[in-house]
């Protein structure tokens, strides 16, 4: 029984989980979509829709230093990429400033030939082909 039992393994061990959140997590918002199979999908969708609630928490007009507090724990969490980091403070967030959440979805695709795997297509809503 999975009780009390929080969070995906995907067959990795904590490094190589951090890793491949991180680069998803990097692809997805420098891009705006990324192809990838459902459990990854899942697995990094949460943390994107952080990373953008932090930002929106940013755009506070009344407190400078809250949004430098913002900025710092998103660079931190995205390895210090300052240009993502300006991305998601200066398109994403103001993007999403009167969404309450929902920043992405996800889209069934065909199987993958190898060796059928689910395969989904991530994508930020309101992007831009």
């Amino acid at each position: 029984m999975r009780h009390r039992v929080k969070g995906k393994k995907l067959g990795r061990n904590s490094g190589q989980r951090k890793a491949l959140a991180l680069s998803l997590t990097i692809a997805l918002l420098k891009n705006g979509r990324i192809t990838t199979t459902r459990a990854k999908a899942d697995f990094v969708r949460g943390k994107t829709e952080r990373l953008i609630t932090i930002a929106k928490r940013g755009l506070a007009h009344d407190d400078p230093e809250r949004g430098v507090h913002a900025r710092r724990i998103a660079a931190s969490r995205l390895n210090n990429d300052r240009d993502l980091v300006g991305k998601l403070f200066d398109e994403l967030a103001p993007r999403y400033e009167d969404r309450a959440g929902g920043y992405t979805r996800i889209l069934k695709l065909q199987p993958r030939k190898g060796d059928n795997a689910e395969m989904v297509l991530l994508e930020l809503v309101d992007h831009e082909a």
